[in-house]
């Protein structure tokens, strides 16, 4: 018999970004549930349908040649590749998506030399339909396109001969194409008396033999890569700030500096356990219509929401790219490398696609940056998915270990003391856990073996089932070699004291941060209405609610139209800023405990 869905597990929800109030996904099994109050969506158990062996390619972006000329003032072009592979695979629903890949962006080229491989699983005997998209990058306008090339196989078998050792070349076909850029190389050719011509793209593509079941998974083997996203936004950091790796630096300048708010990339080793498999749960009609792109309104949020996800995830000059052997540890320090080790209690919030791409960002209401909902803007408003929820790495030491007294650090228990909270903190796996009240006071280590991550299924957007847990669980382990990993129900008494005592870590280490909304992605500079804003917020007490920005309260309207009269001055006796729509009335922040905390989804 087949698990009760999540969705089965809600009755009412207060907003489409906020879980429940007391942070549990499950009622008991033993209670009866009425199907007919429950929104659709969630845990679905359909199974992977029945189909052949297919086979295990690999696709090698060499290079191209031959590009315009898509930025004047560099007389260059910034080009990368977005490769999206379809075959005739038969699927559990057909808003699954497909296959997608992009390079990583070569600066200031017209002759770019990628050398990237593609590993793909459960290709059918049917062959398949390779498309990719040319672009330059050109952030923070929209990137141009400089063509596509678009490679059709109708069979596939171990002795199809590919397209040789060499691969092949492929012209590109400009009709798609950015026409400034195409008229740029037109009167380069004509001023320096050149022949014309066309772009290419070379390719190779080899057959490398049958795949393991599931056959009907096409998924992504490898190989398995990192990518750094950092988003032009301005904060103001104060005291010690925190670098990239999760190293220290010593500027304690009180002035207001460019904060990286960082976004992160995983691409694990596929395929994800087939039992991960959620959809959005629809527990209003906007939420269906803002998937679907269906109506004005939903149409709308749609666009903003991808619009949102290029912000966060996007690519630019600064973006850090890089590979790593899968299933290694080499992985698990990677990965702990990007979530700052276990340095200042930090919580994130992530998400894992059904190719095993783990796209997260660090989550708290200092990080509330006019996100409509923050697990569909990670998805990209993917209808299904494998997981969401939140996650956080705490440092570990084993049971026979000494503990030494580390200068500095004024709580350093024993395995078999409980904290402040009432809450042990040794483990069910004989770890006990290091609680440091300041950062940086002892040597980092880079050892997996002394950190534990441990995640769960708090999302109110796609809500998984606590019965995947245990899948997501062996397969992070899988991933993450040497990495004590334990995935915990969000309504779990214990991972809810664990989150509590992460929190209070946060509060003692953790940089203050408050970040400036809306600002221009090309703006380097502060104006006088930053700062005043700056001050404003940095006066705020921790508990005091969230200020709701401009596009935050359009979007509150977008989504209930009948809020327009709280915005305009004079309609109600709060105004612009009445304290009770800026701690979340509106549909964006719910009516959460203490109203100015921000809900993850």
């Amino acid at each position: 018999m087949a698990p009760p869905s999540a969705a089965e597990h809600y009755l009412e929800q207060p907003t489409y970004d906020d879980p429940p109030e007391n942070g549990s996904h499950e009622k008991s099994q033993d209670e009866p549930q009425e199907q007919h109050h429950n929104p659709p969506g969630g845990f679905d158990p359909t199974p992977l349908p029945d189909a052949p062996p297919g086979y295990t390619i690999k696709i090698t972006f060499h290079k191209a040649i031959n590009l315009p000329v898509a930025d004047i003032q560099t007389v260059s072009s910034d080009p990368y590749i977005h490769a999206t592979l379809t075959a005739d695979v038969p699927k559990r629903h057909p808003e699954d998506p497909p296959l997608t890949r992009r390079t990583r962006t070569i600066h200031k080229s017209r002759e770019p030399v990628w050398e990237e491989d593609w590993i793909v699983a459960n290709v059918p005997a049917t062959g398949f339909k390779l498309k990719c998209r040319l672009y330059d990058e050109d952030w923070p306008d929209h990137d141009d396109r400089l063509g596509n090339v678009t490679i059709e196989v109708d069979h596939l078998d171990e002795d199809w001969p590919g397209f040789g050792l060499d691969g092949k070349f492929f012209e590109i076909k400009k009709r798609s194409g950015s026409k400034r850029a195409y008229f740029h190389k037109g009167i380069e050719a004509l001023m320096h008396g050149l022949k014309w011509t066309s772009p290419q793209i070379h390719i190779s593509i080899n057959v490398l033999g049958v795949s393991d079941p599931p056959h009907a998974q096409m998924c992504t083997l490898g190989p398995t890569y990192w990518v750094k996203h950092f988003s032009p936004m301005i904060g103001r950091l104060t005291g010690v700030t925190a670098g990239s790796d999760g190293t220290d630096s010593d500027d304690n300048s009180k002035m207001p500096q460019k904060y990286d708010f960082q976004a992160s990339e995983i691409q694990l080793a596929g395929p994800v356990p087939p039992k991960l498999y959620h959809r959005y749960v629809e527990f209003r009609p906007l939420i269906g219509k803002m998937f679907s792109q269906k109506g004005f309104r939903g149409h709308i949020l749609n666009k903003v929401l991808h619009k949102q996800h290029r912000r966060i995830y996007n690519y630019d000059s600064s973006t850090e790219v890089g590979i790593f052997a899968e299933c290694s540890k080499d992985a698990s320090v990677q990965f702990l490398r990007m979530a700052h080790f276990a340095e200042g209690g930090r919580i994130f919030t992530y998400v894992l696609t059904l190719d095993g791409l783990l796209r997260f960002t660090e989550t708290g209401k200092e990080f509330g940056i006019d996100l409509l909902s923050k697990h569909t803007m990670h998805s990209d408003v993917a209808t299904y998915i494998a997981c969401s929820g939140e996650f956080f790495i705490r440092r570990i030491a084993k049971r026979h270990k000494p503990h030494h007294t580390h200068t500095g650090s004024s709580s350093h228990h024993d395995h078999n003391q409980e904290n402040g909270s009432g809450y042990n903190n040794t483990c069910d796996n004989g770890l006990s856990h290091e609680t440091h009240d300041h950062p940086g006071t002892s040597e980092l280590s880079r050892d997996p073996e002394d950190y534990e991550l441990i995640i769960d299924n708090d999302s109110g957007t796609y809500r998984p089932d606590k019965c995947v847990l245990p899948d997501l669980q062996a397969f992070l382990q899988r991933q993450f070699p040497g990495l004590h990993i334990r995935a915990l129900d969000c309504g779990d008494e214990e991972h809810q004291k664990a989150k509590k005592e992460q929190l209070e870590i946060k509060k003692k280490e953790g940089p203050k941060v408050r970040m400036v909304l809306n600002r221009s992605p090309s703006s380097s500079s502060f104006s006088s209405d930053d700062e005043s804003r700056l001050g404003d917020l940095d006066a705020m007490d921790d508990d005091a609610p969230r200020y709701k920005s401009k596009k935050e309260r359009a979007f509150d309207m977008v989504e209930d139209p009948s809020t327009w009269r709280d915005w305009v001055p004079g309609m109600n006796s709060g105004g612009h800023g009445h304290a009770e729509h800026a701690s979340g009335s509106g549909s964006g922040q719910g009516n959460g405990e203490g109203s100015g905390v921000t809900k993850t989804v």
